[in-house]
C-alpha cells in the first residue's frame, strides 16, 4: 500500500473512533457512589470516642486516664470524673480514695455494676454499698413497694414541675424522663429499663425515672456530688445522638473539666507482651521447655574427655571388637575367624579347597599338630542360637589357637 493510501486509511479510522467516542460520551451519565468502610480502628477501640469529641466541641476540657494512679494529683474542685470502665477488680482502698476525692468538691459519675443481694445484705459493688444505693431488676420489683419507693420524677432543682403531661399524652412513654426546674417538657433518655436504682438511705436529691424504674440518682457527698447511673450505653457512639442523651452528658459535666476512666486495672508488662507479642512469648516458652528437658536427661556430672596420651592400641582393638559384636553379632565374628583359617590353609596346602570337609580337618591336623577333636570343635558349623558368653569365649579361643598354629 502506498504512503498516500496508508494516510487515508488512518484518517478514516481516527474519524470513526472519534464518532464512537462522541456516541459513548452522550450515553454516559455521571453518578455518585458512597462506599462505607465501617468505623476506624480508633472508634472500635474506644466506644466513647464520640462522647469525647462532643464534649470538646462544647469547650469542655477532656482528659483520659487508664487507672486511678493520677487521682492523688487530680484536683477535686471544678473536676468531673466519669468512671465508665469496669470496676470488677477495684480494691476497698481504691474505693475509699475515690470517695475521699469526691468529698473534697469533685463530681463523681459511675455506673452501678451489680445487683443487690437480699440474703447477703450487699451487692459486692464497693461504691454502691458504701453509699447505700441498691440496684434491682425492674421485673422483680413489687408493684406496691415500687409505688412507695419510686416517686414521680422531680426537677433537678428539687422542685416538682407544676405542669406535666398526662401519661396518655407522653410522646415517648418507654423512655426515661428528667425534669428540670422552669422547664415545661422533660428531657428524654434511652436508658436500659431493665434495671432500677433504690436509695435506701434517702440521700438522693434528684433522679430520673422511666415508667417503672429509676435510672439516675444524684446525691451530695461531703462538698462534692455523686451521680449513679444504671448504664452508660446512652453515651456510646451508637446511641449518643439519640433523643437527649448527648444533652445529658453536657448537662452533667458543664462548667468543669472532665476526666474519663475506662479501667481500674493497671496493665503490667507481661499483659502488654502477651497482647502484642504472643508468638515471641510462645517461642520463648518452648525454648525454656526444651532447655529444661535437655538438662533433665543428665544423671550426675559430665565425664571429662579422655586424654589422647593414654589411648593404646589395645583399647582401639577392644573398642572395634565391641562395636563389631554389637553391630554384626557372634555369627559374623566366628565365621570371620573360620574363613581366615581356611585362607591360611590354602596357602600352605595347594588344592585344600577341593578336599572334603573330613579331609580338610585331617590336613589341618597335620599342619597344626593339634588333635582332631580340637579341630572339629573349632571348625564345625555354628549353631543358630546365640551362644552364652562362656561358650562364645571358648569357641573364639579354639579358633585363635588353630589360626596361630598355621
Amino acid at each position: 500500500m502506498s504512503r498516500r493510501g496508508t494516510f487515508i486509511l488512518g484518517t478514516i479510522l481516527l474519524f470513526l473512533m472519534g464518532l464512537l467516542a462522541i456516541y459513548l460520551l452522550g450515553k454516559a451519565e455521571p453518578y455518585e457512589e458512597t462506599i462505607k468502610h465501617g468505623p476506624s480502628p480508633e472508634v472500635k477501640a474506644n466506644p466513647y470516642l464520640a462522647a469525647e469529641h462532643f464534649l470538646r466541641r462544647q469547650n469542655i476540657r477532656v482528659n483520659r486516664a487508664d487507672g486511678l494512679e493520677g487521682l492523688a494529683t487530680l484536683p477535686s474542685q471544678g473536676q468531673t470524673l466519669l468512671f465508665l470502665g469496669d470496676r470488677e477488680n477495684m480494691t476497698p482502698r481504691q474505693a475509699e480514695r475515690l470517695l475521699q476525692w469526691t468529698a473534697k468538691g469533685g463530681h463523681l459519675l459511675f455506673v452501678a455494676e451489680r445487683l443487690y443481694d437480699e440474703d447477703d445484705g450487699k451487692s459486692g459493688d464497693l461504691l454502691l454499698d458504701q453509699l447505700g444505693i441498691q440496684q434491682y431488676l425492674a421485673e422483680d420489683l413489687d408493684e406496691e413497694e415500687e409505688g412507695n419507693e419510686t416517686p414521680e420524677s422531680p426537677a433537678v432543682g428539687d422542685e416538682t414541675p407544676e405542669t406535666a403531661e398526662a401519661p396518655d399524652e407522653e410522646p415517648y412513654p418507654e423512655l426515661t424522663k428528667l425534669y428540670l426546674e422552669n422547664e415545661e417538657a422533660p428531657a428524654y433518655l434511652s436508658f436500659d429499663t431493665d434495671y432500677h436504682l433504690y436509695d435506701s438511705q434517702n440521700r438522693a436529691h434528684a433522679w430520673a425515672n422511666s415508667g417503672n424504674a429509676t435510672h439516675m440518682l444524684q446525691l451530695y457527698h461531703g462538698d462534692g456530688l455523686i451521680t449513679v447511673l444504671t448504664d452508660s450505653w446512652i453515651w456510646q457512639t451508637r446511641d449518643i445522638d439519640k433523643y437527649d442523651n448527648a444533652w445529658l452528658l453536657w448537662y452533667l459535666t458543664q462548667d468543669s473539666d472532665v476526666t474519663l476512666i475506662y479501667s481500674t486495672d493497671r496493665t503490667d508488662l507481661f499483659s502488654l507482651l502477651l497482647r502484642h507479642f504472643p508468638e515471641a512469648l510462645t517461642a520463648l516458652a518452648l525454648l525454656i521447655g526444651f532447655g529444661l528437658w535437655s538438662a533433665g536427661l543428665r544423671q550426675g556430672p559430665l565425664l571429662a574427655p579422655v586424654s589422647r596420651s593414654r589411648r593404646q592400641l589395645e583399647e582401639h582393638l577392644r573398642g572395634s571388637a565391641d562395636f563389631l559384636l554389637r553391630r554384626n553379632g557372634q555369627q559374623s565374628l566366628l565365621q570371620g575367624l573360620q574363613q581366615d583359617i581356611l585362607r591360611r590353609a590354602r596357602r600352605r596346602h595347594p588344592g585344600f579347597e577341593r578336599l572334603a570337609v573330613a579331609d580338610q580337618w585331617q590336613v589341618l591336623g597335620r599342619l597344626t599338630r593339634l588333635p582332631s577333636s580340637t579341630i572339629s570343635q573349632a571348625m564345625r558349623p555354628l549353631p543358630a542360637q546365640r551362644l552364652s558368653a562362656a561358650d562364645f569365649t571358648r569357641q573364639v579361643a579354639h579358633l585363635q589357637n588353630l589360626r596361630n598354629a598355621l
